[in-house]
Formats: C-alpha cells, structure tokens, sequence
C-alpha cells in the first residue's frame, strides 16, 4: 500500500494534501454524446466521466459526487453540458476488506 501510494505521488500534476492527491481537468463530454439518442445523452455523459477518472488516476472505484450528478443532469436527461470542469481526488479507502487500496471521488468545479 505504501508503494502504491508512492507512485500516485509521483505524478505529475498531482496537489497533495492531507493524504489526498487533487487534480483538476474539463472534461468534453459533447464529443461522447454527440450522435447518441436523447434519451440516453445524461447516463451516457455520466459513463464518460467515470472511465476518464478511473483512466487517469488509475483506480476502479470511481465515486460521482452529487453535486456533479445534479449539474450533468440538472436540465434534464438530454441536454447534458458541452464541457464540465471536475476534480479528482485520490482517497485512501478506509473499508479493509475493500479490493481496492484507494478511490476516485469527483467532484464539480466552479469556473
């Protein structure tokens, strides 16, 4: 666990605080949803998302905040933002049994 954590230290970009690492990112989520049926463009914008934070921190448990769950959705199921600005922050998980030493929390950022 102690390399593991390490190495999440060494990457560039990453702000470590209390234990924590943050980066922050905009991600395009129009380019997923561009030719997708209305009524899948929000759960579709939410996938794209969490791949994109489970890609870049390298972590499988990748938690959508509400906040951000709100903003995708907040105009309803088709008309998903263009581009949402997210942090993701790398946490240590504190469940032992858990298969993974660490998860992705993200959440939303006022531009």
């Amino acid at each position: 666990s102690h390399s593991t954590l390490r190495l999440f230290i060494m990457v560039k970009g990453l702000k470590q605080t209390n234990n924590k690492q943050t980066r922050e990112f905009t991600v395009n989520i129009a380019k997923s949803v561009r030719y997708s049926a209305f009524k899948k463009r929000a759960p579709r914008a939410i996938r794209k998302i969490r791949n994109f934070a489970a890609e870049t921190m390298g972590t499988k448990d990748v938690r959508i905040s509400v906040d951000l769950n709100q903003l995708v959705w907040g105009r309803g199921i088709a008309k998903v933002p263009r581009k949402v600005r997210v942090r993701l922050t790398l946490i240590a998980n504190k469940d032992q049994e858990a298969s993974e030493p660490f998860y992705t929390l993200v959440t939303p950022v006022n531009v």
